[in-house]
């Protein structure tokens, strides 16, 4: 499989990154350019180990952040985007993301207003006082891994971007984020797939509010659309977000589907057992649950309701 990058021009730079639920180091492609100089598909996290994994690769390439032409960004994590300010101040390269994970990349997302929505949805969800905790520590350490950028141009999808050696379609996939885009280079048949699909985790779609007081982004029922569209490429390399390049994508993406359907089965099981508690990665908990219900709900499985300032979903 790595030996097909190869041959479009595209190098692999493994970057570690400190959560082990990433599914191990980032991925940040460097794709050779038309003109000289080479294009980043990701940037990896800002963080001393990361930049110093992102340099000693790109000196094995005999690279420099000056080769760096354009910078696409897949989606707004820290673990994703984090270096991307420092590679754009070295180079000058213009830096690339979807609308919809603008204010990630920005920091517009990590403010005093931004939190007190999740407090209030949170509450709407009776979730307790702590769990806000968690987005704050979050939030933290994003600021401590990812410097906010300044500027970042719009990629839409539908975009052809064109490199050295092939093109790619943009493909926006939201889901694991409202904003993430995937690389679909249809004559070598290689998706660029970063965290929208990875060979063996599956991706969170986590609570998204988007600065609204109720999510419009339903991340699961938004993730479960994208995949059954990745479904159908004719890929024969998928080139992921965390670890090796792989294939066989379409009996993976049934293996989610069929993981999600056994998930919801289970929820409408609970949902008469009366009230449960997780201490564990609660802001993790809670946004699967969260989408399963949204999923069940939009099939008609599930009524949601509010009483007492609580959202409450029942089976139907």
């Amino acid at each position: 499989m790595t030996a097909a990058l190869t041959r479009l021009g595209v190098q692999r730079i493994p970057v570690p990154v400190p959560f082990p639920e990433a599914g191990g180091p980032a991925n940040v492609y460097a794709i050779e350019e038309e003109g000289g100089g080479i294009a980043l598909f990701d940037a990896g996290i800002g963080t001393r180990e990361g930049r110093d994994a992102l340099l000693a690769g790109f000196r094995k390439l005999g690279l420099s952040l000056g080769d760096v032409r354009r910078i696409f960004v897949s989606h707004g994590h820290v673990d994703h985007y984090g270096y991307a300010r420092a590679a754009q101040e070295a180079s000058g390269a213009p830096v690339y993301a979807h609308a919809r994970d603008h204010d990630k990349l920005t920091g517009r997302d990590r403010t005093a207003q931004r939190l007190d929505l999740y407090a209030a949805y949170l509450s709407r969800l009776g979730a307790a006082a702590h769990l806000l905790e968690h987005v704050k520590v979050h939030w933290q350490d994003a600021l401590r891994m990812a410097r906010p950028l300044e500027r970042v141009e719009p990629l839409a999808a539908g975009t052809i971007l064109r490199f050295r050696r092939f093109s790619a379609e943009v493909l926006h996939l939201p889901g694991h984020t409202p904003g993430l885009v995937c690389l679909w280079a249809a004559q070598p048949r290689v998706l660029f797939s970063d965290d929208h699909l990875l060979e063996r985790v599956s991706p969170n779609p986590l609570l998204d509010l988007e600065g609204q007081p109720e999510p419009s982004h339903k991340a699961l029922l938004a993730y479960l659309d994208s995949a059954r569209r990745v479904r159908s490429l004719p890929a024969e390399v998928i080139a992921p977000g965390h670890a090796e390049p792989f294939s066989g994508h379409a009996g993976i993406v049934d293996r989610l589907l069929a993981f999600y359907e056994k998930r919801q089965q289970r929820i409408l099981e609970l949902l008469g057992a009366g009230p449960l508690t997780r201490d564990h990665q609660l802001y993790l908990t809670l946004s699967e649950v969260m989408g399963n219900l949204e999923v069940l709900e939009a099939q008609r499985r599930v009524a949601r309701s509010e009483r007492d300032g609580r959202i409450r979903f029942e089976a139907v």
